[in-house]
């Protein structure tokens, strides 16, 4: 498979992420079963950007860990 194959597959399943996020955290079901939630805006922040940090770092862990791989074959 070539390079741009992955590129799409990767920017298709970042994107669909963000989005998911987004509905989920203003859908009614969330703020019917967790009225709390708007309210507690700095530890929702603070744990979403702590798992955004870790994802993110992970990606690029994999990147440099494919590309060195594939520069090493």
């Amino acid at each position: 498979m070539s390079s741009n194959a992955y590129y799409l597959i990767f920017s298709v399943i970042l994107i669909a992420a963000v989005l998911f996020t987004v509905i989920i955290g203003h859908s009614r079901t969330n703020k019917d079963g967790n009225p709390e939630y708007d309210n507690k805006t700095k530890g929702n922040w603070s744990r979403l950007t702590f798992f955004y940090v870790i994802a993110i770092a992970l990606g690029v862990l994999a990147l440099i860990i494919y590309v060195v791989n594939r520069t090493s074959t």
